[in-house]
């Protein structure tokens, strides 16, 4: 039976600051070298700087709505999605999903995800995603390598939580969206993913070999939420 794995994609691994082609070209060889042993992918990308940056020029000028910074994020991940799509080639859909709540199909072993509408961000698009393929595992890929009891940014002594439980993690984030919200997997798509029994992957991008153990069911440095 061919396995389909969710990818959610943060923009933080494709554009930290510039875009980084390493990082796609190392992420294009992986993915590629999966899908010749049968499996499928769909990966939702994420906005990274580009996103923060206009949402920041529309702040320093105006006071934007949620829904307006959210619309900015959605146009910046989808540019994020074309690249993506182009750098697959052949291998991937000749469109990208923007609906993936839709019935869509795999017409390629490959497919690339942006997003609708705003409320949430790009996590929740990626549960929309296994919902509709029946898919129980996502990869949610960026530049942090573990879920914390507390954010290591502002505390040193914060630990690192290998498994824990959808109530758990719950509990440690906030219980609303927001645009710029800093969590590991944001609240929208953890209640949806809870509901539907799905498991979430945190995990940092780098180095690739990481998420290639984790492709290869190895043990991988990261946090599993189930």
């Amino acid at each position: 039976m061919e396995e389909t794995i969710i990818i959610s994609l943060g923009g933080s691994l494709i554009m930290p600051e510039n875009i980084d082609v390493d990082f796609l070209k190392e992420f294009k060889s992986l993915i590629l070298s999966h899908v010749e042993k049968g499996k499928k992918f769909v990966i939702i990308t994420g906005g990274g700087k580009i996103c923060r940056k206009y949402q920041n020029v529309a702040k320093e000028i105006v006071s934007p709505s949620h829904e307006d910074l959210d619309w900015i994020g959605i146009a910046s991940l989808k540019l994020n999605a074309e690249l993506l799509r182009v750098v697959f080639g052949g291998s991937a859909q000749k469109q990208v999903i923007s609906d993936l709540a839709s019935n869509f199909v795999l017409e390629k072993n490959v497919a690339i995800g942006s997003a609708l509408k705003p409320g949430h961000s790009t996590d929740y698009d990626a549960v929309l995603a296994a919902k509709t393929l029946n898919a129980k595992k996502i990869i949610n890929l960026s530049n942090t390598d573990y879920v914390y009891d507390t954010d290591p940014k502002v505390n040193p002594e914060a630990k690192k939580i290998e498994q824990i439980s959808w109530a758990d993690y719950r509990a440690l984030i906030p219980t609303e969206w927001n645009p710029g919200l800093n969590s590991p997997f944001d609240p929208i798509a953890s209640k949806m993913a809870q509901e539907e029994g799905i498991s979430v992957c945190i995990m940092n991008g780098k180095p690739i070999d990481n998420l290639a153990k984790c492709l290869n069911g190895e043990k991988f440095m990261g946090t599993i939420i189930q």
